[in-house]
């Protein structure tokens, strides 16, 4: 991809960054908790017994699950607002814990409702769960739907996850869709809170019917209208360091998408052996009205098959996601630190931050430092610095501390810093970062990993 460069000028100063909607967000999702509970204790009367005790904690447990399904699907949906505002990875982090809180709601409900149920029947639990699943309304149904959200809840776990195949996962995760389709019968039917209430009835049929139009349209009608628009091809792939390798990708009026430098878009190239997983990449340039590139490093079967791309092969894309951009810039002068094949959007943002621009990357040797010639045309263009952070002859690693940043960058608690990598470098950077007095609002930082 060639790069045209433009003259610098001057600096303008920085933009007031645009107000993130986190803590809207967040009062919204826990008030609509507090609304459910709040359903409960309008339609409980008094508690009775051990038996009412635990056919209460029952109800409200089942009630949370029901409102925390809608919300594990809507945080999914990837609606701009969440995805470029917040950020894609503040949001999978949100949705894994609004995961794990559904199942433990859901093993909850299950377990008091039935032992409320038996010691109210004066039966044993398991001739009590066997007539509830067959007998009472929906309850089939519900049972599958529940058998479902358990199985993607432990293939989603850690542990679990990182022996299975990506595209396993994926698609046992889209079940998710199947299980709250069957349950959501069953929470009308048998919920004592939604019986007899049509503003109880209305107000979940809303809840539900607003996160499936959520999904419908900015999960399938969204990509569909990207794709048709700007018909996305390989134009050339070619090879940036050892694994490492840039896929220049053209399309037509490509400046409408609205990508901006630091984000990423989910890509699935329509070919064989590919055509069935997107992942997430970086742009690795400024995008252009015609060209998109992103750069791959080679860690898994499918970003390895990306070096074998033919040009003219067919693309699917996703996006534009990501909250890494120069709208959260709050100061004149800005530092990126990239760990490896994490230069990849800071690249693109090392060429377009306005102001004065510091790079710190991070690799294991001269051989793997990907885009280098970029990066010092960039830096001699616009009069930026490039440091490098190399292990020794003896490979060593450098000593990345709150010391050494300050050494290399003086004032640098006066500066936006930008941070890219591996999970385990960015968490490290992090805390030298703060030790060396740089404020958490001024810390920007994305990471892929669930």
């Amino acid at each position: 991809m060639t790069t045209v460069y433009s003259r610098p000028g001057v600096a303008p100063a920085p933009p007031a960054p645009k107000r993130s909607p986190v803590v809207p967000v967040l009062v919204v999702l826990w008030g609509g908790a507090v609304g459910v509970l709040a359903l409960w204790w309008h339609d409980t009367g008094s508690v009775v017994g051990s038996a009412g005790v635990l056919t209460g904690a029952g109800r409200i447990a089942g009630l949370l699950a029901g409102y925390a399904c809608a919300v594990l699907v809507a945080l999914m949906a990837r609606v701009p607002l969440l995805e470029r505002r917040i950020g894609a990875d503040r949001v999978t982090r949100w949705h894994a814990m609004a995961g794990r809180y559904t199942i433990c709601l859901l093993v909850a409900h299950v377990v008091l409702i039935l032992l409320g149920y038996a010691a109210q029947d004066g039966s044993s639990f398991v001739d009590e769960t066997l007539t509830v699943v067959l007998d009472y309304p929906e309850m089939l149904k519900g049972a599958a739907g529940t058998v479902i959200l358990f199985a993607v809840g432990i293939v989603s776990a850690r542990a679990v996850r990182r022996r299975v195949a990506h595209e396993f996962w994926y698609y046992v995760h889209l079940l998710t869709y199947a299980a709250v389709f069957l349950t959501f019968g069953h929470q009308l039917a048998l919920g004592s809170d939604f019986v007899g209430s049509r503003a109880a009835q209305a107000a979940w049929y809303a809840l539900y019917l607003g996160v499936a139009a959520l999904v419908v349209w900015f999960r399938i009608l969204a990509p569909v209208r990207l794709n048709l628009r700007h018909r996305l091809r390989v134009d050339t792939v070619h090879r940036e360091a050892p694994g490492v390798y840039s896929v220049v990708i053209r399309g037509r009026r490509l400046d409408e998408m609205g990508a901006l430098p630091g984000q990423f878009l989910r890509w699935r190239f329509l070919t064989e052996g590919m055509r069935w997983t997107s992942t997430p990449y970086s742009l690795s340039a400024p995008p252009r009205p015609d060209l998109l590139r992103i750069t791959v490093k080679a860690l898994g079967d499918h970003s390895a098959a990306v070096a074998l791309l033919r040009p003219g092969t067919r693309v699917w894309a996703e996006g534009p996601y990501g909250a890494l951009t120069a709208d959260r810039r709050s100061a004149h002068k800005s530092l990126l630190i990239a760990g490896g094949v994490g230069v990849t959007p800071l690249r693109a943002l090392f060429e377009t931050l306005p102001g004065e621009v510091t790079l710190l990357y991070r690799a294991r040797s001269a051989q793997d430092l990907a885009l280098g010639g970029e990066l010092e045309a960039v830096a001699l263009w616009r009069g930026a610095k490039v440091h490098y952070a190399l292990n020794g002859p003896d490979g060593r690693r450098p000593d990345l501390t709150a010391r050494s940043l300050r050494a290399a960058v003086p004032d640098l608690d006066a500066h936006d810093v930008y941070l890219c990598g591996p999970h385990g470098f960015a968490q490290d950077l992090y805390r030298a970062l703060r030790a060396a007095g740089v404020p958490d609002s001024r810390i920007h930082h994305e990471s892929f990993e669930l």
